[in-house]
C-alpha cells in the first residue's frame, strides 16, 4: 500500500487561491470549501499530524510530496511509485510487422470528411 500526502505550503496555497480569485478563467475552480479550509489552516495541519501518527506504519507508510511546484510533484511522485514496483526482467520475443494486404481495387473515398483544423 502506497499512501501519498501532497504537501502545499501556506504561502503557495495563498498564491493559488488568489490566482483563482483574480483570474476570471480560474474562478470556477474556487469553492466555498476552499475559503473555509483556508481560514482553518492550522486545524487541518493538526489533523494531518494526528493522521500521520495514527496511520504511518512500516507496512503502509505515508510519503510526503512537496507540491508547491505541481509539475515536479507529479514527476517525483511517479518516479517514486515506479521505484517501489518490483520489476522482473521479462524475455521478449521478437515482434515483426506482418505484410500488409495488397490494395487491390481499393480507392480512397471522396467523402467530404469534417477534418479539424491543425493548430499544432
Amino acid at each position: 500500500l502506497l499512501k501519498y500526502w501532497l504537501e502545499v505550503s501556506s504561502d503557495e496555497q495563498t498564491r493559488r487561491l488568489e490566482a483563482r480569485i483574480d483570474d476570471g478563467r480560474k474562478i470556477w475552480k474556487l469553492s466555498d470549501m476552499d475559503l473555509k479550509s483556508y481560514s482553518r489552516w492550522y486545524d487541518y495541519s493538526r489533523a494531518r499530524d494526528e493522521m500521520f501518527l495514527a496511520s504511518d506504519t512500516s507496512w503502509a507508510p505515508w510519503y510526503v510530496v512537496h507540491s508547491d511546484n505541481k509539475r515536479r510533484a507529479r514527476l517525483n511522485t511517479l518516479t517514486h511509485i515506479l521505484s517501489k514496483i518490483p520489476y522482473e526482467d521479462l524475455k521478449r520475443s521478437k515482434v515483426e510487422l506482418p505484410k500488409r494486404q495488397h490494395r487491390g481495387d481499393y480507392k480512397e473515398t471522396t467523402y467530404p470528411f469534417r477534418v479539424i483544423p491543425e493548430a499544432f
